[in-house]
């Protein structure tokens, strides 16, 4: 018996295209993209690769579910996703887009909606913003972490992302 090929979704480096008019046309480079992961209560901001699998540090070992209710008691995150264009004088913040997630170690249990995770990084790779329902503590903890991994970027980066990380 022969098992059928699946067709995979391919994380495709540089242009996609390049050249070739064959398989991964129309596929999406992730390759400027990172998420970072804030932890509220701790006031840190980390970049985990893993997240882009939802596959991070802090959600390992967890279930997740669609109910607030199954993780309460638990720790507040933030999952940002920044996406990072150049422009002739150099890189900059073009897309940062923020997500909410609960994680209960206790219990196991977090909160998490997987649809609002994906959206937001596809408006990330659109260069959106959207970081206005963040809290105020968050917003500082991201606005220091962007500004501390490189300041020139943050000088270059859009003037709406700085006025909404105020």
């Amino acid at each position: 018996m022969t098992e059928k090929k699946k067709m995979e979704f391919n994380i495709i480096k540089n242009a996609p295209t390049d050249g070739h008019k064959g398989y991964g046309i129309g596929s999406l480079s992730l390759e400027n993209v990172s998420p970072v992961i804030i932890d509220v209560e701790e006031g840190t901001a980390t970049v985990d690769i893993g997240a882009m699998h939802a596959r991070s540090a802090i959600e390992r070992g967890i279930k997740f579910t669609t109910n607030r209710e199954d993780s309460e008691g638990g720790k507040d995150y933030w999952l940002v996703w920044v996406t990072i264009e150049q422009k002739p004088e150099g890189g900059y913040y073009a897309g940062v887009t923020a997500c909410d997630m609960v994680v209960n170690r206790e219990k196991r249990r977090g909160y998490k909606l997987l649809p609002d995770h994906v959206n937001k990084m596809d408006k990330s790779m659109k260069r959106k913003i959207i970081v206005d329902h963040m809290d105020a503590k968050s917003k500082t903890i991201l606005a220091n972490f962007l500004k501390g991994f490189d300041e020139d970027m943050w000088n270059r980066s859009d003037e709406t992302l700085r006025a909404s990380l105020q």
